[in-house]
């Protein structure tokens, strides 16, 4: 009796006819967690129509996903909101992952793509304190030591924190703590400060040409935690004589997308500026 050889290579896999639709299942599953978690509440209908998915199907990946507690149903509402396995997931993500862990590769590429020194710092008060750094190449640079502080009106990192914040809160900490100068170019009167913040929010990033120190500038952006709130803030530093008009812009736009990206990393919220304070 002639045996009728195998074909080498992996053995036949009992999903292997049928492995592009698991996935796409598995797509479809994630598409609905994820769009459940977005809102406070959605109804079965309204849910399938926005991801583009059958009701019939959403239902039973709905119903799937219930089973494990990552989405649960209300009854007396009958609508589906995000459950407890999916809070707990999410939990597991954060332990891992902290503001100084995460911001450090995108602080890295911000100080690569701009070739100035990239800072992490968080509010304390009316101060904010510096956590992380990835200093440049440059011989002349920009330098704070982990735990060192700077007032926040004479920090860029600083008032872009103060100009994420809400109009009472700025208010309180601002009348505790005074604006005091240290150069000629620090910002010292509340109108001079209140214009610097205005501006601020408006753009979307903060400028500090040598209102701490003579010859320095920084440009920062505000990082915002899970509810919208600003938590921190990434900055670039270095020599004024390295900041070019012409290149501002350029290095506010790279700043203000690296305090977005790290946003993202920590699970926040990305706020437009100009939107949490209001108008003054």
């Amino acid at each position: 009796m002639t045996q009728t050889k195998r074909a080498r290579g992996r053995p036949k896999s009992q999903f292997a006819d049928s492995s592009a639709g698991t996935m796409q299942a598995l797509d479809r599953a994630l598409s609905v967690l994820t769009a459940v978690a977005r809102q406070e509440g959605v109804n079965l209908t309204d849910l399938s129509l926005s991801l583009g998915i059958p009701t019939a199907t959403t239902h039973r990946i709905l119903t799937t996903l219930q089973k494990r507690d990552f989405v649960r149903f209300d009854e007396e509402r009958q609508d589906w909101t995000i459950g407890i396995e999916a809070y707990r997931t999410g939990v597991a993500y954060l332990k891992r992952t902290n503001l100084a862990d995460a911001g450090r590769p995108v602080m890295r590429r911000l100080m690569e793509q701009t070739g100035e020194t990239a800072n992490l710092a968080v509010p304390d008060g009316a101060e904010v304190v510096f956590i992380g750094q990835v200093e440049t190449q440059n011989p002349i640079r920009a330098f704070f030591p982990p735990g060192s502080r700077t007032p926040m009106h004479a920090s860029g990192t600083g008032k872009a924190i103060l100009a994420a914040l809400p109009e009472d809160r700025l208010m309180a900490l601002l009348k505790g703590a005074g604006l005091k100068g240290f150069t000629e170019e620090t910002l010292i009167t509340p109108r001079a400060l209140f214009d610097d913040l205005a501006e601020t929010r408006a753009r979307g990033w903060s400028f500090d040409r040598n209102e701490r120190y003579d010859g320095m500038s920084c440009i920062g952006a505000a990082i915002f935690n899970d509810r919208g709130e600003p938590c921190a803030g990434v900055s670039i530093s270095g020599p004024s004589s390295r900041f070019h008009d012409a290149q501002i812009s350029e290095f506010g736009a790279a700043v203000a997308q690296a305090a977005a990206q790290i946003t993202h990393l920590i699970a926040g919220k990305v706020v437009a500026i100009s939107e949490t304070a209001g108008s003054r």
